[in-house]
């Protein structure tokens, strides 16, 4: 067998994916073929697609037809992810998706052929978005990004406001890369909007909350990035970060498992993982786990197969994987410490609450997926 981790290695989703997906795909492998002793051997190969669709396809497209690879994962960045599924089909092969989160991979565009396994858009604005609202925090600003991530995180959010009994009091726009967000900041923070809802990524979203923190965003603004990860929080520390409200599919600190499995992951990168990599652990274990039971690598079976499954792991409790391609289960709303409630080194959140998966993703009553439909 050959699974190829197919990431960001060297440019702006490099922390996110990078070396520490190849290290959480490593040990996934290992922990496999330790505790379930296949017949076959399991091969990893790895590339960087530069977050180039072009180089992402013609990557695949060499690796199932030359070198045989079964099953991709990884693809970070929406538009790999759309570009590897469409080659990924075309060679009747597995795409297990843990980098990227749009949603068009289980609507309009999705797969026999494709997983969306770890996130997507719709379930972490809805999750955030509805659990805030509901805790009492009515009234929200946005500061978004404008572009196809931050129109889509809004959109969905939301929604999600409105069902909860919340209101959308204002909105702006900034580009993508700003980096003085004084005007926009100052125009949040007048609103009196009980929560900024920031709708953006990466050096937007800790600009963002740097600006927000210089200008003295009061407590009574909570702020949440809604596509944020423990990453931010790391990168801005907990002077800037405490207070803020985020949703992750993990947190490492959560139980007992997660604890030992993510002491395993930090002896390998020196930190502590996220979700994205304790998904592409889950997602090759049940694609390997799928394989074996099954004792073929033909696409169609294995993917039947684990449909079939129910998954439960260091990541997912009860997962299921449905017609439309959405691996479900529970996401987690976290809240950063105050530096003085840090005890150690990575303890930065605590779980307020547990969103399970059927109600924070996309229902398949609104799917567009042709798969669900037929």
């Amino acid at each position: 067998m050959k699974v190829g981790v197919l990431g960001d290695m060297s440019g702006v989703f490099q922390d996110l994916s990078g070396a520490s997906s190849v290290a959480a795909v490593r040990m996934a492998v290992d922990d496999f073929v330790k505790n379930e002793k296949p017949s076959f051997k399991v091969e990893l190969v790895v590339s960087d697609h530069q977050n180039k669709p072009d180089i992402a396809v013609s990557r695949a497209r060499e690796w199932y037809d030359l070198e045989g690879v079964d099953m991709i994962t990884d693809t970070i960045n929406s538009a790999v992810a759309l570009a590897v599924s469409g080659i990924t089909r075309d060679k009747n092969r597995v795409l297990m998706v843990t980098g990227a989160g749009t949603t068009s991979l289980i609507n309009e565009q999705c797969s026999p052929n494709t997983v969306l396994y770890a996130w997507d858009t719709y379930g972490i604005s809805n999750a955030l978005a509805g659990s805030i609202t509901k805790s009492g925090k009515k009234n929200w600003y946005f500061l978004t990004v404008d572009y196809a991530l931050g129109q889509a995180i809004e959109k969905d959010a939301i929604k999600a406001i409105g069902a909860a009994g919340g209101t959308v009091v204002g909105s702006r726009k900034h580009p993508i890369g700003t980096s003085d967000f004084s005007s926009f900041v100052l125009a949040a923070q007048s609103s009196r909007s009980d929560v900024i809802a920031l709708a953006n990524a990466g050096g937007d979203l800790i600009n963002a909350v740097k600006a927000a923190r210089e200008f003295g965003v009061s407590q009574k603004q909570t702020l949440a990035p809604m596509a944020g990860t423990m990453m931010d929080v790391h990168a801005l520390g907990l002077e800037a970060a405490q207070g803020m409200v985020l949703v992750e599919g993990f947190y490492w600190d959560r139980n007992d498992e997660s604890r030992a499995w993510s002491q395993r992951f930090y002896k390998e990168r020196n930190r502590m993982p996220i979700m994205l990599q304790a998904g592409i652990y889950s997602a090759v274990t049940t694609y390997l786990k799928a394989v074996k039971e099954t004792g073929t690598d033909d696409a169609k079976v294995v993917l039947d197969h684990m449909r079939k499954m129910e998954i439960n792991d260091v990541f997912a409790k009860g997962g299921r994987i449905r017609a439309d391609g959405r691996m479900v289960s529970d996401l987690y709303l976290l809240e950063v410490k105050r530096p003085s409630d840090s005890k150690a080194p990575w303890d930065y959140m605590t779980v307020r609450d547990t969103i399970p998966g059927a109600k924070a993703y996309q229902p398949l009553s609104e799917s567009r997926c042709p798969l669900v439909k037929n």
